[in-house]
């Protein structure tokens, strides 16, 4: 168990937490979620003893341990497989503890090749994958995950997913993979306003109860506002009246008690469109038996595609990494040409792209507002101002040079050189890597809202099952056009790599988000075990959202009689102010007994949600 009590953090004038206080209880997995820049990592850094808060306590038992992924790359022996047996426990030695280890590694995209390899032959993102290893293998009593994610393809990811969901111990996780997280967590914990909020549930039930709060927050501040003019009004009018002396006594000090609730502060996050260009022909893009490989002599990266994109399409790229991902979105947008094979675009074809290697492309001594203005069509600075704005760089910070910019800043200058970019096609690369989850909802809307086609290489299981309606997988040694939904991919075909993986225990898992490869299941059978999954799940959702009614029922009474206690105590009625003080009381007992019960139906329905999915 990890408590964090009065916890204080500020750099310069920002307040990054103000008297922070939570607690992490044994077995709780807790996604940590907030805006960019609002003290995710640095949580992490204080946790670990690697940043000092400006005040507050960090306390957990003696025996406790802390396992976190780190980005340093620094490993001792010579092949992967010993460096990640670094990780087990000295009482796991000797007891075949390379079997574990195997498994981890295997699971993420280690081959039983890479095993005798040595770890500095592998590039930046695998070796990250190896730390990642080292510390799952190593059972900390609380993981710290700070985007696991970023450095693993769509296979990997789920694997890890099935995995975590297991996870014997505490975990606090940081990952702009909205799906990642809903599906390991069993609460998620937002650093909001330099406060901490937590919530036993996943992350749409978290910022719905924020969005709750702050609703009645500014009813209640407007309503104050209201009466404190009131209030002040009458003690003007009669303050020099003798007759009335007591009365305005009276209000001047409950004038007093209201203190003065300050109006919520925006908190900006990207919300954005794409600019479209009209094009009225059946095919932007046609690439005909295209191949493609760097050398003459090496085997193609993929072989033999055939592709027409119409104007609506919506056309994700998946597979694990260094597949050809990438390098396919090259060929079709011209930047490569094909070894065999033809790619044709129409006359009137627009193509925006958005890839990560394009930051390069940044001139360091523009300036943000330079950047966006040179795509412009009129070179319009006003334009190049506001979409600056949108994208966070409002003011001054327009005129930031390039130079300076951290990684997901150039990122965000990349989408805003995107937004004045009149196109009919767009091309993106990854764009989800350096946004938060508020920021990936308005991608996915831009998206959908796009008048033109959309081919996107994504792992981002949120942004497949959104927007994707055709498919192009690299997966097993071949690549091919899936005509379908991200869901139909997963019901009807399924990842390879899926049909014989095993868990650290030897133990085949039904994987996330599909049935498990391979099984011999009469449609009959699978009827029924989705009926009994559906029913089962139903009752319990139905008694979360009962609890749920409750719960905001009874605050609402407790805000009323809060209320009426206030307007009693003004009046100096004892007999109504005990009166409201036991129903205050009660009612507030009511709530914490309710909130344990929805705690437990909550825990209970993912119990049986993860039994069901690994029944499979």
């Amino acid at each position: 168990m990890l408590k964090v009590s009065g916890l204080e953090k500020s750099y310069g004038r920002q307040d990054l937490f103000d008297n922070v206080s939570f607690i992490i209880n044994p077995g709780e997995r807790v996604g940590l979620v907030g805006k960019n820049g609002h003290g995710k990592t640095t949580l992490f850094r204080i946790i670990l003893g690697e940043e000092q808060p400006d005040a507050g306590v960090i306390s957990y038992p003696s025996y406790y341990t802390l396992g976190h992924l780190s980005q340093h790359i620094h490993f001792t022996e010579d092949t992967v497989l010993k460096e990640g047996c670094l990780g087990l426990k000295p009482s796991e030695y000797g007891i075949d503890e390379s079997y574990k280890v195997k498994a981890i590694l295997t699971g993420l995209g280690f081959s039983d090749e890479d095993f005798d390899r040595h770890p500095n032959e592998f590039s930046g993102g695998y070796q990250v994958r190896l730390n990642l290893a080292k510390v799952l293998v190593s059972e900390p009593n609380l993981l710290l995950l700070d985007e696991p994610t970023n450095y693993l393809d769509i296979v990997s990811v789920r694997w890890l997913i099935r995995f975590l969901r297991d996870w014997p111990n505490e975990l606090l996780i940081i990952t702009h993979d909205r799906n990642f997280m809903d599906n390991v967590t069993t609460h998620t914990m937002a650093i909001h306003r330099s406060k901490i909020k937590k919530v036993a549930g996943d992350t749409y039930k978290l910022y719905e109860q924020i969005a709750m709060e702050e609703e009645v927050y500014e009813k209640t501040r407007v309503n104050d506002d209201k009466k404190r003019k009131e209030v002040e009004e009458f003690v003007n009018r009669f303050r020099a009246k003798a007759s009335k002396a007591k009365a305005v006594q009276s209000r001047i000090k409950a004038l007093d008690r209201m203190g003065q609730r300050e109006k919520l502060a925006d908190i900006r996050t990207l919300d954005f469109e794409f600019n479209s260009a009209p094009f009225n022909a059946k095919y932007l893009i046609t690439a005909e038996d295209i191949s493609f490989s760097y050398k003459q002599e090496d085997p193609p990266l993929f072989d033999g595609i055939n592709l027409s994109v119409g104007k609506n399409d919506r056309i994700a790229i998946i597979g694990k990494n260094g597949k050809g991902k990438t390098t396919l979105l090259n060929v079709l947008s011209g930047e490569l040409q094909p070894r065999r094979g033809s790619v044709s675009h129409h006359p009137n074809t627009k193509i925006a792209y958005f890839g990560q290697t394009n930051i390069n492309r940044l001139v360091p001594g523009k300036t943000v507002e330079q950047e966006i203005m040179e795509v412009h069509p009129d070179h319009n600075r006003g334009v190049a101002r506001r979409i600056a704005g949108i994208m966070m760089f409002s003011g001054d910070a327009a005129l930031k040079k390039i130079s300076v910019l951290s990684g997901g800043e150039k990122s965000r200058v990349l989408l805003g050189k995107l937004l004045v970019t009149p196109a009919n096609v767009l091309l993106l690369d990854e764009p989800t890597n350096h946004l938060d989850m508020d920021s990936i909802d308005s991608l996915a809307e831009a998206i959908d809202a796009f008048e033109g086609a959309v081919i996107i290489v994504t792992h981002s299981e949120l942004i497949l099952h959104t927007v994707a309606t055709r498919l192009i997988v690299f997966d097993g040694g071949e690549v091919n056009l899936f005509e379908g939904t991200y869901q139909d991919f997963l019901d009807s075909v399924g990842w390879k790599d899926e049909e014989n993986t095993e868990a650290p225990g030897g133990k085949k898992k039904g994987m996330p988000g599909k049935k498990a490869v391979g099984g011999k299941e009469s449609k009959k059978a699978k009827a029924e075990d989705t009926a009994g999954r559906t029913k089962v799940l139903a009752q319990l959702q139905k008694r979360i959202a009962e609890t749920e009614k409750t719960i905001m029922q009874l605050e609402k009474d407790m805000e009323q009689d809060t209320q009426s206690l206030q307007e009693a105590s003004e009046k100096g009625d004892g007999e109504a102010i005990s009166t409201l003080s036991i129903s205050i009381h009660e009612t507030n007992e009511k709530i914490n007994s309710l909130f344990s019960e929805l705690e437990s139906l909550t825990a209970e329905h993912n119990i049986k949600s993860k039994e069901f999915d690994e029944r499979g």
